[in-house]
Order: structure tokens, then C-alpha cells, then sequence
């Protein structure tokens, strides 16, 4: 029975020692493979324009030895190394350690301070500060500063001068370079975003194009096209031309043609201005001096045209047209018309 006791406990010890054993041996081989990669995806900022990513994809290693910061490769990863006396400030999990670098790999500085990297997480290394910065997270966000070509654009801008509908090039439009700075957000060892968020500089010259607001001028041949009139009297001109003119109201009246010289008409008129083609005599308690007009006989077969309120004469709902020559009076006489008051 003492035999058999004897030879339980030594397998027993035996069947330990073997557990302890395996364990020792899976330790050390984790712990070589961790010396054997590096330990997190590194994000170099502040080292030129754009960021330096390293990661296993990392094609080139770039030399950084102005910045007093070497990179490494092994079979698998890369790792920094800083030079001796750098100031290396370090923000993790909200806490901020500031140290002297003895020559050594970030990963071997890390391990000096005791901060251990989680599997998501990713150093940010900015050393555009005297110093280094090291930032390490699992979400790193920093702006990238890139040089690109960029397509000019085209402003409209409008010209009250130029007839509506009408426009012009007034500056033609140059593709060129700009300086951009974009927002990079990278989340658990990806990048998740890029966005732009403004524009440092330029060179590309934009289009710019002038669009007519003017209305189109109603000339001496236009003719109305159409009336469109509301029930408070007041309405639109459409004409042949597109033109438009809007009115207040219009009235039927009397029309009789002047010119200087005959009927006692003088070349100056009541408000001082010289008589011309378009200038009206009125009755000022029923037109006041300064209306603009637009006239057409009753039956459309004369077209008057634009016309201005500038004298007196007359009584009651009648007007009095100038026309520069007699024989045109006589051409016109006197007739029925229809007085569209513009507003």
C-alpha cells in the first residue's frame, strides 16, 4: 500500500512539473515573437507636409535623421529610434509624462515607463514641436498639409447694365495648385475619414461671368404682343421682343399730334425742357407732370410709343403728342388712344 502511495505522488509531482514547464516554454516563445515586430502602427506628423504612415505596407523607409529620429525595420514591422537628450513628451489615457530619450526605440521607451500598448492601439509621433511628442490611442486625429492641383471655379455675378438673358465671360477661368489641409481620422489601426477643411493658398484663377438683370429695351418697332391686365387695373406689356413694361393703370383718351411753330406751340416746354418725339402735353390734375407712359392708338394701328409728361395745355382726359414735322401731325390727326401709366 506504501508502494503504490509512493508512486501516485511522484507521478503527480512529474505531471506538474510537465504543466510548468510547457508554460516556461510558451512564455519565452511570446515573448520572442514580441521583440521580434514592432509594436504599433506609427503615425509621424510634422515631418513634412504630408504624414508618414509605417506599418507592414511601408514600401520605403524614410530617412529622418534631420529630425534627430531613426527608422528601423525587423522581418515584420518598423519601430523609431530617438537620439539621446531628446525631450519626449508622452500623453496616455489622459496623463502626460515628460522624459529624457537614452538613444533608444519608442518601443523600448514605452517599456521603460511601463506603458503597455493595447492591440488597437497606435503611436502618434509629432515632431514638428521641439522635441518629441508621442500620443498613443486608439483613435488618432491630426491635419495633413498637401500640395494638389485643383480645377478653378466659376462666380456669376450680376450686371445690371447687360439685358436679362444675356451674359458674358469677363475673366476666364486657370486651373492651377493649391495648398489643402485635410482633417485624417484613424480609428483602430484604420483610417476611418479625410475630410478637407480649408484652403491655404491657390494659384488657380476663377471664371468669372457676368449675367444681364437689365430688362430688355422696348424699341420703336416693337409692338405689343399681348396685355395682361388685373382686376385692380393694373398690369404687364408683353412684347413681340420679349420686352415687358409694367403698368399702374391704364386710360382711354383723346390724342391730338403738335409741333413747335403751329397752334402757337412753342420749342420749350412747361417743366423747361425742349420738345422732342415722346414729349406729352397734359392736364396735370388728371397726369401729373413726370409720368412715363406708353401710347397706342385704340385700334393699334399707331404706335405712339414711350412717352414723358413734360407739358401742359390741355384739359380734361385728353393729351397732346409731339411729332417733329407737320406732315406727321397731319399723318396722326387727332384720335382715340389708350394711355398705359408706367409705373
Amino acid at each position: 500500500m506504501n508502494k503504490q502511495n509512493r508512486q501516485k505522488k511522484l507521478h503527480d509531482f512529474w505531471k506538474r512539473r510537465g504543466l510548468f514547464l510547457s508554460g516556461l516554454a510558451m512564455t519565452l516563445l511570446v515573448s520572442w515573437a514580441a521583440t521580434d515586430q514592432a509594436v504599433a502602427l506609427y503615425i509621424l506628423t510634422g515631418t513634412d507636409d504630408a504624414a508618414i504612415i509605417l506599418d507592414e505596407d511601408t514600401r520605403d523607409v524614410p530617412d529622418l535623421s534631420s529630425q534627430l529620429v531613426y527608422v528601423t525595420s525587423s522581418g515584420t514591422g518598423y519601430d523609431v529610434t530617438l537620439a539621446a537628450g531628446q525631450t519626449v513628451t508622452v500623453n496616455h489615457h489622459g496623463s502626460t509624462i515628460s522624459v529624457q530619450s537614452r538613444k533608444e526605440t519608442i518601443s523600448a521607451l514605452l517599456s521603460r515607463l511601463h506603458i503597455e500598448l493595447g492591440p488597437m492601439d497606435m503611436v502618434a509621433v509629432d515632431l514638428s514641436a521641439p522635441g518629441v511628442e508621442l500620443t498613443i490611442s486608439d483613435q488618432i486625429t491630426y491635419y495633413e498639409q498637401v500640395r494638389e492641383t485643383v480645377t478653378y471655379e466659376t462666380e456669376r455675378v450680376a450686371n445690371p447694365d447687360l439685358p436679362k438673358g444675356t451674359e458674358q465671360v469677363v475673366q476666364a477661368g486657370v486651373d492651377g495648385e493649391r495648398t489643402a489641409i485635410y482633417e485624417v481620422i484613424w480609428s483602430g489601426g484604420e483610417q476611418v475619414s479625410r475630410h478637407f477643411v480649408e484652403e491655404a493658398d491657390s494659384t488657380a484663377v476663377n471664371e468669372i461671368i457676368e449675367y444681364g438683370t437689365a430688362a430688355t429695351a422696348v424699341t420703336a418697332d416693337d409692338r405689343i404682343a399681348s396685355v395682361n391686365q388685373n382686376s385692380d387695373g393694373s398690369g404687364t406689356l408683353v412684347f413681340q421682343s420679349g420686352a415687358t413694361l409694367n403698368f399702374s393703370s391704364a386710360k382711354s383718351m383723346t390724342a391730338t399730334a403738335y409741333t413747335a411753330g403751329h397752334g402757337g406751340a412753342d420749342s420749350c416746354t412747361a417743366t423747361g425742357t425742349f420738345v422732342r418725339k415722346g414729349v406729352v402735353a397734359v392736364d396735370k390734375s388728371v397726369i401729373p407732370l413726370g409720368t412715363k407712359m406708353y401710347i397706342v392708338s385704340s385700334d393699334g394701328s399707331v404706335v405712339y410709343g414711350m412717352a414723358v409728361a413734360e407739358d401742359t395745355g390741355v384739359r380734361g382726359n385728353k393729351v397732346d403728342l409731339y411729332y417733329d414735322t407737320y406732315q406727321q401731325c397731319i399723318n396722326f390727326g387727332r384720335r382715340s388712344c389708350t394711355v398705359y401709366i408706367l409705373e
